[in-house]
């Protein structure tokens, strides 16, 4: 029998799901740390802003899609249902309501939550090979930096209109 405790939306929160999922960040965390020790890697003894700006950027286009874009669904679709599209090509999906599917549900849906994974991912690829994780990033930052010139651009012609 599994423990459940109560989730904030009155639905049952699978405590076994997260777990799962947190152990799986975790040693994802110290697979990195160890490929890193591995290769003999001497970590910065500190980060340049610019080192921290360009990962921002990068984790906010990386984590947003998969989570909220309508083309990514299909990748949600196992662990939630669609709600309503929300606008500018995203959705509101929902979380499944049983166990591993509804913890993967959860972790899928949420941007903030999507984006710890992302941040990860860069942070441990920016340890092993930086000069690639830095391309990644500023590819995902010119994207980001598209999206709001994007948004910019429609809002001058809806002023222009009116």
């Amino acid at each position: 029998m599994t423990a459940q405790v109560s989730g904030h939306d009155g639905g049952e929160a699978p405590p076994g799901g997260y777990a799962a999922l947190a152990t799986t960040f975790a040693a994802g965390v110290g697979l990195s740390a160890v490929v890193v020790r591995l290769r003999g890697v001497r970590l910065p003894g500190t980060v340049p802003p610019w080192d921290l700006v360009l990962p921002a950027t990068a984790t906010l286009k990386g984590s947003r899609p998969p989570s909220k874009d309508r083309i990514t669904s299909f990748l949600r679709a196992p662990f939630t249902r669609r709600e309503r599209g929300a606008g500018a090509g995203e959705v509101m999906d929902a979380s499944r309501r049983n166990g591993a599917r509804r913890a993967v549900g959860d972790l899928v849906t949420c941007p903030s939550c999507t984006s710890a994974w992302v941040a990860g991912g860069l942070v441990g690829h920016h340890a092993c090979a930086p000069r690639a994780a830095r391309l990644l990033c500023a590819g995902l930052t010119a994207v980001t930096a598209a999206d709001r010139l994007q948004y910019a651009w429609s809002r001058t012609e809806q002023s222009a209109e009116g």
